[in-house]
């Protein structure tokens, strides 16, 4: 679990400057805290708005964001730009990234293990974001960041609270590639996070 029930992160930070995110980046696409290095391409960050307090969150690269550093670039990543679009949410008014950085060979779930050595630099985006709603998307993704207990067919499109920070989980768009009729339970949830963004850009003056 990354998060206790107060909202609050439990896992030691990675070794940042607080007021450089550009460094703590550079720093980070050269780590080397677990096996995933020796095995992918680059380390792939994750990208966008530091200042609209809102992340998106996958398990972990494939082979396209593997090879151009970039999260969801891939086909899974072009379809969820088609529901952001289509949701009038603007992907660079998101930050969008991975739990874990490396992509694991032939896209496995990543490990226990792999992503608590990941933890810190995940820790420490979401510290400089510092969002007010967090979409986990996937089942992995979910019960990392939500609870274990979390069942992505079930679960998904309600509203999870700790302390200040509200988490909505949602199909991963991987899944809905091959699960075209489940468009629809996440176009709602879309709806959802829309009205959440207007919010949060009217309660902050974005």
């Amino acid at each position: 679990m990354l998060f206790n029930q107060n909202g609050q992160l439990t896992e030691t930070m990675f070794n940042y400057p607080e007021n450089d995110y550009e460094v703590f980046r550079e720093k980070a696409l050269k780590c080397e805290r677990c096996n995933l290095r020796s095995t992918c391409t680059q380390v792939v960050m994750g990208e966008g708005s530091l200042d609209h307090k809102i992340m998106f969150i996958g398990e972990g690269p494939g082979a396209s964001e593997d090879k151009k550093g970039r999260p969801f670039v891939g086909r899974a990543g072009r379809l969820l730009d088609k529901i952001l679009q289509s949701a009038n949410i603007k992907r660079n008014n998101i930050y969008i990234t991975n739990i874990v950085k490396c992509r694991p060979p032939e896209n496995r779930n990543p490990t226990d293990n792999e992503m608590k050595a990941c933890s810190p630099i995940l820790k420490t985006e979401i510290k400089y974001i510092n969002p007010k709603v967090i979409v986990p998307l996937g089942s992995v993704a979910s019960r990392y960041l939500i609870d274990s207990s979390v069942k992505i067919t079930k679960d998904r499109g309600k509203w999870y609270n700790k302390g200040d920070l509200y988490f909505l989980p949602t199909f991963h768009p991987a899944y809905l590639l091959r699960n075209e009729n489940m468009k629809k339970p996440v176009w709602k949830d879309f709806k959802k996070i829309k009205k959440a963004v207007d919010r949060i850009e009217e309660l902050y003056n974005i």
